[in-house]
């Protein structure tokens, strides 16, 4: 039987270039702000023009990639009210899955999401490493609600977060705050507090989104006081 990628090379193509450029902002390789150039990108891959051109319109449609004026295709940057904004639905969607996560979570599951938790306790303040710890943890909480529909929000909704830059735990005493929240969190879905649960996630991405302001405000002070933003 022919292939998927045999009947339909192109669309292959094209599915192939938008998973290398959606991993390449989710991993911070093309940063916000960074100029989307489909010549270099189809060097970048190679390939022709028209798979990269599809798979940017995807990103577009995604709002990961806009038009920036006259000046063509870049990452999308969210600026102060798009950031409260995705905080705000974030909240939503992570108090629904931890809600759901305390109903349905099965036994691996919760061994699961508790082994995730007991690594990042034992973590000496590598922030990349804690950020992909976090990650996991989310993850876990996702996957363990049994909800197709809501995991497919979050999963959106964690794209964009890509968008943000820098992880919270940069800040001084986030990672402790952080490992506290979590811990409210993976007792309420232990006990199969569904309430608890749902609180404690709504407490967590509140005490992360005043994390996340502090960290943009201050991006935000040093640009005014940069010489080049001030010419």
């Amino acid at each position: 039987m022919a292939t998927q990628s045999s009947k339909n090379p192109q669309s292959s193509r094209a599915e192939h270039a938008y998973q290398q450029l959606l991993n390449a902002i989710l991993s911070g390789e093309l940063k916000p702000g960074s100029r989307i150039r489909e010549v270099e990108l189809a060097e970048w891959l190679k390939i022709s023009r028209t798979p990269v051109r599809e798979a940017v319109r995807r990103l577009e449609s995604e709002g990961l990639i806009c038009l920036v004026g006259h000046k063509g295709m870049a990452v999308a940057e969210l600026d102060y009210q798009a950031v409260i904004e995705l905080y705000q639905m974030r909240e939503v969607l992570e108090a629904a899955a931890a809600s759901l996560a305390a109903k349905h979570a099965s036994e691996p599951e919760i061994y699961s999401l508790r082994e995730i938790f007991n690594q990042e306790k034992q973590q000496d303040g590598n922030v990349a490493t804690q950020a992909e710890i976090n990650r996991a943890f989310h993850n876990a909480i996702y996957h363990a609600a049994h909800n197709r529909y809501l995991l497919k929000s979050l999963s959106s909704l964690r794209d964009a977060m890509a968008l943000l830059g820098s992880t919270t735990y940069t800040l001084p005493s986030r990672s402790e705050a952080a490992l506290a929240e979590h811990q409210r969190i993976v007792e309420a879905i232990e006990k199969g507090d569904s309430a608890g649960a749902e609180q404690a996630a709504r407490d967590h991405i509140r005490q992360a989104q005043q994390a996340r302001i502090r960290i943009l405000t201050g991006e935000l002070s040093n640009q005014a006081i940069s010489p080049e933003h001030n010419s």
